[in-house]
């Protein structure tokens, strides 16, 4: 028996629970920080497809559509329209799309899945402005009998047409985005959710 009055058995116990408490905090701050690592449901639902009801959209008519925090357009193109692609291409950076961003099925001067609806992101590739969707034959301030319609931007007068191609002399390089998208049926487009891989 000792002499100080030391219990080694109370010890032994003291120094298991206090061991104890220290795992269990321990846990419960790694259980929260390695959870944060996770991304939140805002952000996987940021990156989500977006569905978008077009078969109400009127020939002529546009909708902004927002995916990824981007407003994207669809346009309801007439033949009129349609018609008066091919003969921009002379005052066109890139007619062809060839250093635009598209995705690989998408071709031709009408650059869209159905030549009468167009989907393109809504953001200048100058700065990210948005341009204005300008629909209208011959307006005088866009350049009069040359402007058959398309997007200015008004942050820096950048123009497109209405297949998103940029005009030359303004300060966008490059023709507007095409963003992946596929269609459901005759009415629903998807935006996020590529056209092959649907």
């Amino acid at each position: 028996m000792s002499g100080d009055g030391v219990n080694t058995g109370r010890r032994r116990f003291l120094t298991a629970a206090t061991s104890a408490v220290g795992v269990a905090g321990a846990v419960g701050i790694a259980v929260p920080f390695l959870g944060s690592w996770n991304p939140s449901a805002k952000a996987k639902a940021a990156g989500a497809p977006v569905k978008a009801d077009i078969g109400k959209l009127e020939p002529g008519q546009m909708v902004v559509v927002e995916w990824r925090g981007k407003p994207v357009y669809v346009v309801h193109r007439t033949a009129a329209m349609l018609e008066a692609l091919p003969g921009l291409d002379g005052n066109l950076k890139d007619p062809g799309s060839e250093i635009s961003k598209q995705p690989t099925y998408i071709t031709g001067e009408d650059r869209s899945i159905r030549p009468e609806i167009f989907v393109a992101v809504g953001l200048c590739t100058h700065l990210g402005c948005a341009p204005k969707y300008r629909p209208e034959v011959g307006a005088a301030d866009l350049g009069g009998e040359s402007w058959m319609g398309g997007f200015f931007c008004p942050c820096h007068g950048s123009k497109f047409d209405l297949a998103g191609r940029v005009f030359s002399g303004v300060p966008a390089s490059a023709n507007l985005e095409i963003p992946p998208y596929s269609y459901e049926g005759e009415s629903v487009l998807v935006i996020g959710v590529d056209s092959e891989a649907a």
